[in-house]
């Protein structure tokens, strides 16, 4: 390739200015590359212009807007190759000017608007104003590792010169201001404008990654900082730069606000309780002397901003995040913070903001401090979510509907992350799955979120992705859980049956050792198996049982003639059946055969013969140790109500009665806290209520299980809070109730305050 630089020619730069026209070299290869990009993003760009305008004017609120917009389709087609020549040459300009380093300090081409001078801006220069300095911020901040490494390395090159943001020749800075010039050539409404600054951003801006990795790329392979890592210091964070309006047909919609009427019941009724509070008329715009109420607009703009703070700052990392008392303050003077950002754009605070716009922002900031005191959510959770209300603030205030309509996507992405959050505990998110995830998508919303009301739907969609995985694996688990619970259950049944039926044929009459014994040990495991596999209306089961009656009967019999030809009679089939049950429960051959010999044996006394040797019976189990086996499997019972355990109601401490009500209302699904004496409250589900214990299985957000009670045991361990039911409901279900709520109850005084 002919105009690849070859590392062996490259001299050390960091020896400045020992390379100048290396340096030269390498500056004229960089804005070849960025100019070249820079082309094709902003011919990508131009060729949704035609698109995004007509869109828009089917969907005018009138003929007026609708011509706008059909104007400006026509504008743009006719002044498109003006405007990119004009962008190209004025980005080549910019470039010339660092290379010559006349760019001293960090000068925008246009100075920001501020200071006593901005209340006399029209209100078109200010909304472009809030657009292209809310662009800068957010790419700033998103771009910032990235061009952090390109601007070290122009540095270099440069002879060692300071490169920020604000003067990087190819940091959002400059190219956006650049082609905020190129806009003069279009004639053109603000609206249209507003809507190709949105497009520019989408299309252009979003290329710059892309084009930063390319020119770190090129630079390290010429021997400039190879061995840079991309990272910022906290230190160099972007710049604090108002934020911008939504573009577009929606904004002018969604910046004027959406009547009560359309928005629903519910906000009819919080912005006649929050008109109620203020005391004035809903809807009502106060004006202070000269001072303006803040648009929409620049509520936007300065939010904007905000939110750009807090992405340079990042999110604290796991363990870190402090607690929700922490993080309650922030939440609770957002409104100060707007205000006073407004007036660092402004040059003059404003003291109000329209009423639709304050109803907004406390509604917001009520959500929030409900979500910091719902104990639905673990505090780890509570805190990562509060990051979200200038996010949710911003969209409130695009899309007044918000609040009113359930299916909206940014209240139900919402709702899934408190759904998702509600399970969560450290035991069970090990791996910091769950953890990681959440985080992510507060992190997107911050990051990423200006106008586009689009990205709720995307992370939803994202979010519901991951949980559908997370659900079918914790529902692998938890089936195994249940089937594991189920066969343990049918195991002790079977085994409480097997004691019952023999202890009712034996009816407390006393019984040879060697039958107690065999009665008690082997055949009630034989009874346990056909139980197992064949059920108790099998024949083989009723078979089982009639070799109970038979032997039990053998020993009964009279000590005559009568009774002795009887037993003779019988011991046949007895040897045969006890010889077949006791090699279906794994006994050994010569083992089953020592019993027979016993059994014989003990036949050979009753019959009145001498046994075949001298041993005595007196290896034979005692009566009390077989038979209280038996008595202990029959009484080892979990009730299926507290009646069956000989503990009536009405013998229960009331407030374990009424939470028993409680408890025998319960439906799998629901979820609880344990909070035990000693370690960390632990989240659980009830998955499994058992048909025949009637116990109630509760597993972890990974279909672990975590504990097993009957209903008595569980409401006693809720009447001792030592566990408590968590909602059902959707967070923002659970907030407007609350909300309405505290709103509907009087105003405090200020002297009560």
């Amino acid at each position: 390739m002919k105009d690849a630089i070859e590392p062996s020619k490259i001299v050390n730069l960091n020896q400045h200015p020992a390379a100048p026209e290396r340096g030269g070299e390498l500056l004229h290869a960089v804005r070849d590359n960025a100019s070249r990009r820079l082309q094709q993003l902003l011919g990508n760009m131009f060729e949704q212009v035609d698109d995004a305008l007509f869109d828009l004017a089917e969907k005018a609120e009138n003929n007026a807007a609708q011509i706008h917009y059909f104007d400006g389709m026509r504008e743009v087609r006719k002044r498109r190759p003006a405007i990119e020549r004009s962008y190209l040459a004025q980005f080549s300009r910019e470039f010339t000017d660092f290379a010559a380093q006349r760019r001293k300090a960090a000068v925008d081409p246009e100075p920001l608007l501020g200071t006593t001078e901005l209340t006399l801006v029209a209100d078109n220069e200010l909304e472009e104003s809030l657009a292209i300095t809310s662009m800068i911020s957010k790419n700033e901040s998103r771009l910032m590792r990235e061009l952090f490494a390109v601007n070290q390395r122009l540095a270099v090159i440069c002879g060692g010169i300071k490169v920020t943001e604000a003067t990087s020749p190819v940091g959002p800075a400059v190219l956006t201001q650049a082609f905020r010039q190129a806009m003069r050539e279009l004639q053109a409404d603000m609206r249209v404008k507003l809507i190709i600054y949105k497009l520019f951003d989408r299309y252009v801006l979003s290329g710059m990654e892309d084009l930063y990795a390319e020119l770190n790329e090129l630079l390290a392979r010429a021997g400039v900082l190879p061995n840079l890592r991309h990272e910022a210091a906290r230190s160099q964070a972007p710049r604090a730069t108002p934020g911008r309006p939504q573009a577009g047909a929606e904004a002018a919609t969604a910046s004027a606000g959406v009547s009560t009427d359309e928005a629903g019941n519910l906000l009819h009724t919080l912005q006649a309780l929050f008109t109620a509070r203020r005391g004035h008329a809903s809807g009502a715009t106060v004006t202070l002397g000269p001072q303006s109420i803040p648009t929409a607009n620049e509520l936007l703009g300065a939010l904007s901003v905000l939110q750009g703070q807090i992405v340079s700052h990042g999110l604290p990392t796991g363990g870190d995040e402090g607690s929700p008392a922490d993080v309650a303050s922030e939440v609770a003077q957002l409104k100060d913070h707007l205000l006073n950002q407004i007036g660092a754009l402004r040059g003059e605070r404003p003291n109000h903001v329209s009423s639709i716009d304050e109803d907004t922002i406390d509604l917001v900031g009520m959500l929030f401090e409900f979500i910091l005191e719902d104990r639905n959510l673990p505090s780890h959770m509570q805190v990562l979510l509060a990051r979200l209300q200038i996010p949710y603030l911003k969209a409130a205030i695009l899309d007044r509907k918000l609040f009113a309509h359930r299916q909206h996507p940014a209240r139900r992405l919402l709702d899934g992350l408190a759904e998702a959050a509600k399970g969560w505990s450290d035991e069970s998110d090990k791996d910091r799955r769950l953890y990681d995830k959440v985080k992510s998508i507060v992190e997107q919303l911050l990051h990423e979120f200006d106008d586009d009301m689009g990205i709720f739907e995307r992370l939803l969609a994202d979010l519901q992705d991951f949980l559908e995985l997370t659900r079918k694996r914790a529902e692998l688990a938890e089936q195994r859980v249940a089937e594991s619970t189920r066969g343990r259950e049918k195991l002790e049944q079977a085994r409480r049956r097997a004691a019952r039926e023999i202890l009712d044929r034996i009816d407390g009459t006393p019984l040879p050792p060697l039958v107690h014994g065999v009665l008690a040990r082997a055949w009630a495991n034989y009874l346990v198996l056909i139980l197992l596999r064949q059920g108790d209306t099998s024949p083989e089961f009723a078979e089982a049982l009639r070799f109970v009656n038979e032997l039990i009967a053998s020993t009964r019999l009279p000590r005559d003639a009568g009774g002795r030809a009887t037993l003779r009679q019988m011991m046949p089939n007895i040897e045969r059946a006890l010889r077949k049950g006791l090699a279906n429960v794994a006994f050994q051959e010569h083992d089953i055969d020592r019993l027979l010999d016993q059994l014989r044996r003990h036949y050979a006394i009753q019959l009145g013969e001498t046994p075949a040797t001298g041993e005595q019976e007196a290896t034979v189990p005692a009566i009390p140790e077989s038979i209280q086996s038996l008595v202990d499997t029959v009484q080892d019972v979990a009730p299926l109500a507290p009646e069956v355990a000989g503990e009536p109601l009405e013998i229960l401490p009331p407030e374990v009665r009424a939470r028993l009500e409680l408890v025998q209302a319960m439906k799998p699904g629901t979820w609880l806290e344990f909070r035990p004496g000693e370690g960390a409250p632990e989240r659980a589900k009830l998955s499994w209520i058992s048909p025949m214990s009637g116990r109630y299985l509760f597993v972890n957000r990974r279909g672990l299980k975590v504990g097993d009670y009957s209903p008595q045991e569980l409401a006693a361990v809720l009447a001792e809070e030592r566990a408590s039911v968590l909602a059902s409901n959707a967070l923002f279900d659970r907030a407007m109730d609350a909300i309405v709520g505290k709103l509907s109850q009087p105003a405090a005084s200020p002297e009560q305050e």
